[in-house]
């Protein structure tokens, strides 16, 4: 049989299959749009900001097949400390979760591991660029991952983004904007 027909037959048997590919993982939200300006609720409450601090309502679908938990990520890469800011990390979430409705930034279910974010506290720590800096994009990030991580307690940002990267079978992200 030649390559051409081989290839052919074996796209057929997995579309027909029900296999999922990363191109098929998706993120949405009621409360963010991709390249718009986020509600000021999403604000963290602190730092000279005077927001909500809420987390957004996230919902994703089409995970690859094979997927054993996700993980979820938020990051400013505009921040001016040399190396962004982390907002929100949180992985190991059980493969039946696939919506979080907003202001749920710290989950609690068995297994799950808030990160510390760069505010230096669990869970989710909403926008908060300096006043005049201009307009910050906000990377809010889904990865589906082979396994569930082991990470230590007191992982780092840089850590836990490196083991999620390294175990991430596909990912989805919406970037919003945020300014003061």
């Amino acid at each position: 049989m030649n390559k051409y027909i081989l290839s052919v037959l074996l796209i057929f048997i997995s579309s027909s299959s029900g296999i999922s590919y990363a191109n098929d993982f998706k993120l949405k939200s009621t409360d963010l749009t991709n390249g718009e300006i986020m509600d000021k609720k999403l604000e963290f409450n602190g730092f000279g900001c005077t927001g909500e601090n809420k987390s957004p309502q996230l919902s994703w679908t089409g995970a690859p097949h094979n997927t054993k938990a996700y993980a979820i990520m938020a990051y400013d890469p505009d921040a001016p400390s040399g190396s962004g800011w982390w907002h929100w990390q949180v992985v190991n979430i059980p493969v039946e979760i696939t919506s979080l409705a907003s202001g749920n930034g710290k989950l609690n279910d068995k297994g799950i591991i808030n990160i510390v974010n760069d505010f230096g506290d669990t869970g989710f720590g909403g926008a908060c660029p300096p006043v005049g800096h201009g307009i910050h994009r906000y990377q809010f990030t889904i990865y589906a991952l082979s396994k569930k991580l082991e990470l230590p307690a007191n992982a780092s940002g840089a850590l836990t983004g490196y083991m999620v990267k390294a175990h991430s079978l596909a990912s989805s992200t919406i970037e919003a904007l945020y300014k003061r």
